[in-house]
Parts: C-alpha cells; structure tokens; sequence
C-alpha cells in the first residue's frame, strides 16, 4: 500500500512546487510595477460604486430583497462591484497576458523544456492571478465596511467567496484564451464581459427582468458570484449559496481541464 500512495503523494508535491514556481516567476516579473496594478484593479469598481451606488441611489432610496430585507442601494450594488472586480482582475491576467505569453513572447515553449508540465503551468497562472484579484477584493471589502455597507464579519466571510470567484473567472478565462487566434478575437470578449457586467443583478434584481431574459441572468457565472457575495454581505446567505459555490466550483473544474489539455495540444505540437 506504501509503495502505490507514497509515489503518488511525492508526484503531486513535486507538481504544487512547480506550479508555485510559475506562480513566482510572475511576481519577480512585475515586483517593480506591482503596486501600479493594485491601483487600477481598485479604482475602476470603486468609482462605480460612488457614482452609482452613492449618487445614484440617492435617487433610488432603498431596495427591498426577494427574501423581504430592505437595503440602501449603495449596499445592494457593492457586492456586485466585489464580485465583478473579481472577475475583471482574473480576466485581465488570464486572458490578454496570458495570450501575450503564450503566442508571443513564447514563454510556455521554454517552460516545458523543464519538468514542469502543461497543467501545472496553468494552475501556476491561476495561482498569480488569484494573488492580484485577492489584493482587489481585500482592499474593496475594506471599503465597504469603512462605508457600513457591510460588516467586518460578513467581510471575512465574503472574501473567501470573492477569491472562489476569481479562480472561476481566471480557469474560464484562461480556457477561452487558448482558442484565440489574434488580439482582434478579444474585442469578442470584452463585449462579452461587459454584457455580463450590466445584466447579471449588478445594478437591477434580476426579478426585474422579463421571465426569459431572468432565466438566461441567473445562468451567467457572474450572476451566481454577486448572488452569493451579496447573500453573505448583507446577511440573507441561505442553502442558496450551496448552488452557487457548486456552479464557481464546476467552472473553475472544467475551465482548468480545458486550458490545461489546449495549452498540450498548442505547445507540444
């Protein structure tokens, strides 16, 4: 029995000490600039969050949940604003950079003539990519419970749900990208991301939506991410968020065997 486990527990340490070391090649790459990147993941939905969530809702007043809680509107539409600063951060590194990487600068040809393998370069990437969406989503719940718009407590909570959400978004992002073609194919994707910016409940409860168009809300994967993220924040987290980590958890399963077996195909030819 030792002799079947044992070189099988040493196989996959060996393969989380490489996909670290993809991880860490990233961080030396960018130590200089990283603060830079911090900034911009930060600001966007923080800017949305004051000019929507604050000023506009001093239009709107307050919003009353499908479970009968009334909340400020500002609180209704900063977990979106988590969930999609999530998002954004995982997207930006699993996509453009990752492409830039892969097609142009070459780097995965000169990584795989080590030992590390195609599926560990990808989980290495994602690790990277979590490391910056994780900074973005702490920073913002620090806002948020500066601004009462939810508790230290529900913040704890929530920031493990938002890092879920970044490792969702970067494995789909991340399969997605190994079918690029050209940087034109992007401009495909970035409609794409800002469609589901708009209509996944960021700004309207999907209960406002016609029957048809709510239906095709709630199967989107950001939708799943600010219904679980704002169940948690402003406390209305039932067996609901079950569903919603099941669903993250299936996209981060398959976008990762995806990409991994594309990254196979596009770099041992």
């Amino acid at each position: 029995m030792v002799s079947l486990v044992l070189p099988r527990l040493v196989d996959v340490s060996a393969a989380s000490r490489r996909s670290v070391s993809v991880a860490e090649r990233n961080v030396a790459a960018l130590r200089s600039v990283y603060w830079l990147l911090l900034i911009s993941g930060f600001v966007e939905p923080l800017l949305y969050l004051l000019s929507i969530g604050v000023g506009v809702g001093a239009l709107v007043g307050d919003l009353t949940l499908p479970g009968g809680e009334v909340v400020t509107y500002a609180a209704f539409v900063a977990p979106a604003m988590l969930a999609s600063s999530a998002m954004t951060g995982a997207l930006a590194e699993t996509t453009f950079n990752f492409f830039g990487k892969m097609k142009y600068m070459r780097l995965y040809d000169g990584v795989i003539a080590t030992p590390v393998q195609p599926f560990e370069i990808a989980l290495g990437e994602l690790g990277w990519a979590m490391l910056r969406g994780s900074a973005y989503s702490a920073a913002f719940l620090v806002v948020m419970v500066v601004m009462d718009l939810t508790t230290a407590v529900r913040g704890l909570v929530a920031f493990p749900a938002a890092v879920l959400v970044g490792f969702a978004f970067g494995a789909l992002g991340m399969a997605i990208t190994t079918f690029m073609r050209s940087w034109q194919d992007f401009d495909l994707m970035g409609s794409a991301q800002f469609t589901l910016f708009l209509f996944s409940g960021t700004f309207v409860p999907a209960e406002a939506y016609p029957a048809l168009l709510r239906w095709m809300v709630e199967v989107t994967p950001l939708y799943r991410a600010v219904h679980l993220i704002r169940d948690i924040s402003v406390g209305t987290a039932g067996w609901a968020w079950l569903l919603d980590v099941l669903y993250l958890l299936a996209v981060l399963a398959v976008g990762l065997l995806v990409a991994s077996r594309r990254m196979g195909r596009l770099l041992y030819p």
